[in-house]
């Protein structure tokens, strides 16, 4: 799957659990940095899949998109405490 499939996959609506999971890994695999933090920056995503990319930052070594979804106030505040806990 390519990069821009993956983050299609990722956010658009409809697709299965397993797929979107699987964007997602695809996404961390390929260190898509930016990709993931605008993943955890769609509301329109459950939680579940939001904590996913961020943990992919995480796995990534991206300090600076962690840093940044910490002070983001649009971000959900449990997401972005778990971002500054990832710093």
């Amino acid at each position: 799957m390519s990069t821009s499939t993956a983050f299609q996959t990722a956010v658009r609506a409809g697709v299965t659990h397993d797929r979107r999971l699987e964007a997602i890994e695809t996404l961390v695999e390929r260190e898509k940095t930016r990709n993931l933090a605008t993943i955890v920056r769609t509301g329109g995503l459950r939680g579940e899949y939001r904590r996913r990319a961020l943990e992919g930052l995480a796995d990534c070594h991206a300090t600076d998109h962690l840093e940044a979804l910490a002070d983001d106030t649009t971000v959900e505040p449990s997401l972005r405490r778990r971002a500054a806990d990832l710093v």
